[in-house]
């Protein structure tokens, strides 16, 4: 009778604790089970080390088949240093409830990288059917960063990374002030990312908001970006990709490119950016490419696209560094590229095709431009 009951405390015992960790997902919607931080040690007040509770509640999260999803509580701030949620995971959907705010170090020398050392704050690698969203913040404290490196963003690390991951939904989240880029989007195939907002001060080096490489069928709808960088870049190995709903600015633009550097086979087709407003950029639709490059930069549309102040709304540049010498006659060949229905108002030139001879520009059309600038010394309307 005593070994019973001994079995039975332990089994009493170990029932609480898993019950602590693990609660019905009802009251944030939809099935499963829900893995709260706060249940795995995360205190959320700003300065304590959140990063292994963070860690053990994903261990839970993605060892599970029930649907499960990671509850990052509101009204409250987690400390983070660089981490890693590492796929691939039991369930077919993983979801990630950020209704907090998490912060990174705040000073440089407070980072603590792994041995592995990657360059991003937050990285998730290799999980499908991963859905991140909520009306949280991320803040990767960028400033010390900046003012160390203004010049090598090498040594600067992204805010978030999102690594071959398949049927990816990001929504709903603020980020502030990357390192780096705040967003990297690679090797990921069906992407949807949508109502972001991304801000960072217009003198912030490198602050890209997103950055897309190797991936494929990615949607970008319904957002705001404020950065010192472009607002969204897409990089070499990049297909049908879908921008719509988005306002830029200040900002360098939504960019194809910069594509070819140090001799890449750059692979970029089947861009579409439409329904688009760029305000006080740099640039607005811009397509870069680097000198000896290779490959191509095909079928890209930008279309119904409103700017208001824009120093050059519309740019396509072959010689995207010219301060550094490369293979003159090669680079990236620009071809079947259309701009249709772009109008508002300019600071410089409107229109400017920087397209190298003897490389050249394929198959460009304007069609219905209505840009003006500032000045009235010039416009373009075709």
């Amino acid at each position: 009778m005593k070994g019973l009951l001994f079995v039975f405390l332990i089994f009493v015992i170990a029932s609480h604790s898993l019950s602590a960790r693990i609660t019905p997902i009802a009251e944030y919607g939809g099935g499963g089970s829900t893995f709260d931080v706060s249940k795995y040690g995360a205190v959320g007040d700003g300065n304590t080390d959140d990063t292994e509770a963070f860690l053990k509640a994903w261990n839970d999260v993605c060892t599970s088949q029930d649907d499960p999803t990671l509850i990052i509580p509101k009204n409250k701030t987690f400390f983070l240093q660089p981490l890693r949620f590492q796929g691939p995971c039991k369930s077919a959907t993983v979801k990630v409830e950020l209704s907090g705010t998490i912060i990174a170090p705040k000073n440089m020398e407070d980072w603590k990288w792994a041995e592995d050392k990657e360059t991003a704050w937050i990285r998730f690698e290799g999980i499908n059917g991963l859905v991140v969203n909520g009306e949280g913040q991320i803040n990767g404290q960028g400033a010390p960063w900046w003012e160390k490196y203004p010049n090598d963003e090498s040594k600067r690390p992204s805010a978030t990374k999102f690594i071959g991951c398949e049927g990816l939904t990001i929504s709903n989240l603020t980020h502030y002030d990357s390192p780096k880029n705040h967003m990297s989007i690679s090797s990921c195939k069906e992407v949807s990312i949508s109502n972001l907002k991304m801000i960072a001060p217009e003198d912030s080096p490198n602050t890209d908001g997103i950055d897309i490489a190797d991936s494929s069928n990615v949607i970008i709808k319904d957002s705001t970006f404020t950065t010192g960088d472009d607002c969204i870049a897409i990089n070499t190995g990049s297909s049908f990709i879908n921008i719509t709903g988005v306002f830029c600015g200040p900002g360098h633009g939504i960019s194809v490119g910069s594509l070819g550097k140090n001799g890449e086979q750059a692979k970029v087709e089947e861009v579409y950016v439409t329904n688009c407003t760029f305000t006080k950029t740099s640039n607005g639709a811009r397509i870069k490419t680097w000198e000896g490059g290779n490959g191509y930069a095909r079928n890209i549309t930008y279309e119904d696209i409103e700017f208001i102040e824009v120093q050059n709304p519309i740019i396509i540049d072959q010689s995207y560094n010219p301060n550094i010498f490369e293979d003159v006659g090669k680079g990236v060949v620009v071809s079947d590229v259309t701009f249709r229905d772009l109008r508002g108002t300019s600071i410089e030139d409107p229109i400017q095709l920087k397209c190298e001879a003897t490389i050249s520009c394929i198959n460009i059309e304007l069609d219905n431009i209505n840009i003006t600038r500032i000045d009235k010394e010039k416009s373009h309307t075709l």
